[in-house]
């Protein structure tokens, strides 16, 4: 008896589901639900978005100049260094020795200049002497010449002078070779001392790349190696000791990867909103200052210039911005995000992005539309899709409204709004959705709005 009582229940409950079905059925039949919304005027504003990290506008890797083992490191991770400060210092004693051992070179020389400069001031004394002597010798030999002349001197005494006067003559040029022979010396020992000079600064050289200083107001951001580590300098096919990273964090810039396909919108100096992974809730304001040439593989960040491979993959472009007013806070390598603004339309007439829909006027036509014959006749011959909204007439049909479709010409483009500068005015109403309605909608078509935020059933009988 029971089981009789739950069969008659239940067909009970299947019949009055059945004619709730089709009393639900009938009375959608012919229209079908739909979501609108309201042409608005707003400010739209477009923007691109691209990912990377934070870097300094100038950093260096500050790496080993000298070969030896590290006997001071000065700084530490993290440090803020000035211009010229000791960073690390690596063994110098060969090096010191060397600077030693010129300057004592150079004291030598030096003393060597100071004698050859006296044996010059002597040579220069008896060169004067001899020429005195020759003056005195030669005025004896014009008299002998004359008393000779008048047989008042004999030839014995005529013969002595003129050799007196030879003999200085002699002396003299012998004096003047050995002044010239002292001052060779000098600039000699001269030389000596300038190349010891050049040696010098050579050593100097050496010595001072055992001191590693800062080239510029920074901060340490990477230190690999420790105080007691062995260092080499880098040849011409193997890598340096590099003993640490020294980043300019006065300029910060968020160095980010932008779609190709968005590439072109952007300009140097559009603004920008950057945020970081480790602030959360933090907007730095910045300004593109840097649009990278080079397309970038984004599977392997090698430029395409030099990919080998002629594999057609995403590509992306290097795009710097830099921060107008950057944190202390700020880190090199953190995660960034930069939102850059290509464009801004304010009072723009808009509407949602989804409201837009590419159609053919032949998709447009009720397929039992009695004048469809006509209309069909009177499609363009060029049936090509255009871009359009379906907006909703005032004219009530027994609690449903029609739709036309319009077409439109749009202007900036933002998240989730898009300029119309034709086509539209401000108060219309428009179907927003659902997707797959605006697919298949139609001119003179009837709708209901949807206020359920439910599912949409499918058109019937189009």
């Amino acid at each position: 008896m029971k089981a009789k009582q739950i069969v008659i229940i239940a067909l009970i409950l299947i019949v009055a589901a059945g004619v709730i079905t089709f009393s639900v059925v009938r009375a959608q039949s012919g229209y079908v639900k739909v979501v609108t919304g309201k042409v608005e005027r707003q400010t739209i504003v477009s923007t691109v978005s691209g990912t990377g990290e934070i870097k300094p506008k100038t950093y260096v890797n500050v790496g080993a100049t000298a070969f030896g083992r590290i006997i001071n490191l000065d700084v530490h991770e993290g440090d803020h260094v000035k211009k010229g400060q000791v960073l690390a210092t690596v063994e110098n004693v060969q090096a010191k020795a060397g600077v030693d051992m010129q300057q004592a070179t150079i004291a030598s020389s030096q003393t060597d200049v100071a004698s050859f400069v006296a044996a010059e001031k002597t040579a220069e004394a008896v060169v004067a002497h001899a020429k005195a002597d020759l003056e005195q010798k030669k005025l004896d030999f014009d008299r002998a010449q004359e008393l000779f002349k008048d047989q008042l001197l004999s030839k014995q005494d005529f013969d002595s002078k003129k050799a007196a006067y030879d003999t200085d003559v002699a002396t003299l040029a012998q004096d003047e070779a050995a002044l010239v022979q002292a001052r060779a010396q000098t600039a000699s020992a001269r030389s000596k001392v300038d190349e010891a000079n050049a040696s010098l600064r050579t050593s100097y050289d050496t010595l001072n790349k055992t001191t590693s200083v800062a080239p510029f107001d920074g901060i340490v951001t990477n230190l690999p190696v420790r105080q007691g580590e062995t260092v080499v300098v880098g040849l011409q096919n193997a890598e340096g000791s590099t003993l640490m990273t020294l980043a300019d964090m006065s300029v910060i810039t968020a160095e980010v990867k932008v779609d190709e396909t968005d590439i072109v919108d952007l300009k140097v100096g559009q603004s920008a909103d950057v945020t970081v992974d480790a602030l959360p809730g933090r907007v730095f304001k910045g300004h593109v200052t840097l649009i990278g040439d080079q397309a970038i593989l984004r599977s392997t960040g090698i430029a395409t210039s030099q990919s080998t491979t002629g594999t057609e993959e995403a590509k992306d472009f290097k795009v710097v911005v830099t921060l107008d007013d950057p944190s202390g806070d700020l880190r090199p390598g953190l995660s960034a995000t930069a939102k850059i603004t290509t464009a801004q339309q304010p009072n723009a007439v808009a509407i949602p992005i989804q409201a837009l829909t590419m159609r053919k006027p032949s998709e447009l036509v009720k397929k039992d539309d009695k004048s469809v014959k006509a209309a069909t006749q009177t499609l363009p011959a060029n049936d090509t899709p255009e871009q359009g909204v379906f907006v909703v007439n005032d004219e009530h049909h027994n609690g449903k409204l029609r739709v036309t479709f319009v077409p439109v010409k749009t202007g900036v483009t933002g998240t989730t709004d898009i300029e119309v500068t034709s086509g539209l005015k401000e108060g219309d109403q428009i179907v927003t959705g659902p997707y797959k309605i605006l697919r298949t909608l139609e001119n003179n078509s009837l709708v209901k709005l949807d206020t359920t935020g439910g599912a949409t059933p499918a058109p019937e009988g189009s």
